[in-house]
């Protein structure tokens, strides 16, 4: 664990399931939960955990094969077991989140542990909930499987991390802009074999079609927010799946890509507080 890492004096590991989990967990008061997205870690929330951590206990970790989680079963990377074994670390920990806050693909996980009865106030932030449509559903996925089968594949994205300009283009690609401190990190990530053989893993296996048919029963309030510059994840994906949910609401912010909460931490605490705040008090 690198000692220049964000908040690495609030890092501990935990064995818990198959895996080994980076998991980092600062403040006092009712729990917060965040998953970070695919690609991603808990550096992602470098600037709203402090913000959190005010009023908050708040805890985060490293998905399996991404960071600094060392995964002990490569076939358990999918939507249903990743979900099983965060409730195990969950369990571990002692975690009883009053609001699990999620990114992207880190949201449908959220989502997922509502499904579980882990928790029943979710903020899903750019939430990748929808399945690629047409002929990309069929080929997307099996470029992924491909593609993280081929042992030289993760070792070309590490070496093209170090390239003048790449980094910079993949977030650029997001639709966010962020300063060059949090590019850095990106690129250490992006730099690290494994974790991007793990994410590469992730892509494979992942299959949201159970729980896209299953959420508009799904009770748990929910919280969307978006950023309308998203070049990833449209806003328009978060916003129908509100309107088909009976406890959901859909707030856009303008001006803000698909790493929203990267981008303008503050902003996004601004949104979803009231919400906590709310529910937290019933």
């Amino acid at each position: 664990m690198p000692q220049d890492w964000p908040f690495a004096t609030c890092s501990h590991f935990t064995r818990a399931g198959p895996h080994e989990w980076h998991v980092q967990e600062a403040g006092e008061g009712p729990l917060l939960l965040l998953i970070h997205g695919a690609g991603g870690g808990t550096q992602s929330f470098r600037h709203l955990f402090p913000l959190l951590t005010q009023t908050n206990r708040v805890a985060m970790f490293d998905l399996p094969g991404q960071g600094f989680t060392r995964p002990g079963a490569q076939r358990r990377f999918g939507l249903d077991p990743m979900a099983e074994d965060i409730a195990a670390l969950m369990d571990a920990e002692d975690w009883h989140p009053v609001a699990i806050i999620g990114h992207s693909a880190g949201a449908a996980l959220a989502l997922r542990l509502a499904e579980m009865g882990r928790c029943d106030r979710i903020v899903s932030i750019n939430g990748a909930i929808s399945n690629f449509s047409g002929v990309a559903g069929v080929l997307f996925p099996l470029m992924a499987k491909v593609l993280a089968a081929l042992p030289f594949v993760a070792d070309i994205f590490t070496a093209n991390a170090s390239r003048p300009g790449s980094v910079e283009r993949l977030i650029a690609g997001t639709g966010s802009t962020l300063p060059s401190e949090d590019l850095t990190y990106y690129r250490r990530l992006i730099g690290n074999r494994a974790h991007v053989a793990g994410t590469l893993s992730m892509m494979a296996q992942w299959r949201l079609d159970g729980l896209l048919s299953r959420l508009p029963r799904l009770t748990a309030e929910v919280l969307f927010l978006t950023g309308a510059n998203d070049k990833a994840v449209p806003s328009s994906t978060s916003e129908r799946m509100a309107r088909r949910m009976p406890n959901a609401a859909h707030v856009e912010l303008g001006g803000l890509g698909h790493l929203a909460h990267e981008e303008d931490a503050a902003r996004i605490r601004d949104q979803l507080r009231p919400f906590i705040d709310r529910q937290v008090a019933t």
